[in-house]
């Protein structure tokens, strides 16, 4: 019974569209009509004020990492339990019931789940591989799985575990469909670094 309720705790909590209720509570705007259209930190920032963008991504994080760290270190669960609660948030994330079951991306809620998970470990490659991949291309989708390629290589280095491992196998299946538009198309580099390859610059 409490693995069923932490399940649906954690798809409960992923569901929470905080970029909507803090753009409409801070700037009165439905944030879904900025950038890509979906809702998510990202279009909050790009709606024009940042400090609701920054207070969204810790709100977007928090609500997947609160509910798979008590689980998991709090609560000592593991096995397949702990496999559905660390997918439920990013589900909820992406299939909200709040907004018909059409959610956001996932990105922030991903990360929240290896915060939950590995502390600081997965979390922070994830965090500098996504950055790496923002610099070198104009795509956001192909920085997530510059992302995930960072998450699998500090697993299989540190934390050879199968549960994380399938986690993480999940979360690729479910990021790749929610970036599917950028992934549609080759990955491009910036024009910056475009240009300095293209000089002949070393």
């Amino acid at each position: 019974m409490v693995d069923i309720i932490f399940i649906l705790m954690a798809f409960l909590c992923g569901s929470l569209p905080f970029s909507i209720w803090v753009g409409k509570a801070i700037m009165g705007l439905d944030v879904r009509q900025f950038g890509d259209g979906n809702p998510g930190a990202a279009n909050v920032y790009r709606a024009g004020n940042k400090l609701a963008g920054l207070l969204t991504l810790i709100l977007e994080i928090s609500k997947a990492a609160i509910p798979v760290g008590m689980a998991y270190h709090n609560l000592g669960m593991r096995g397949l339990p702990m496999y559905f609660i660390a997918i439920a948030p990013i589900l909820g994330h992406v299939f909200s019931p709040f907004l018909g079951f059409r959610g956001g991306k996932g990105l922030a809620t991903a990360l929240g789940i290896w915060i939950g998970l590995t502390l600081w470990k997965a979390s922070l490659a994830g965090v500098v591989f996504v950055a790496i991949g923002i610099a070198l291309f104009t795509a956001p989708g192909w920085a997530v799985m510059l992302a995930l390629t960072g998450i699998l290589a500090s697993l299989l280095l540190w934390m050879p575990d199968p549960l994380l491992l399938w986690v993480l196998v999940s979360q690729a299946i479910i990021l790749i469909w929610t970036h599917r538009v950028d992934l549609s198309q080759p990955p491009r580099l910036r024009p910056w670094l475009a240009g300095h390859f293209l000089r002949g610059e070393h």
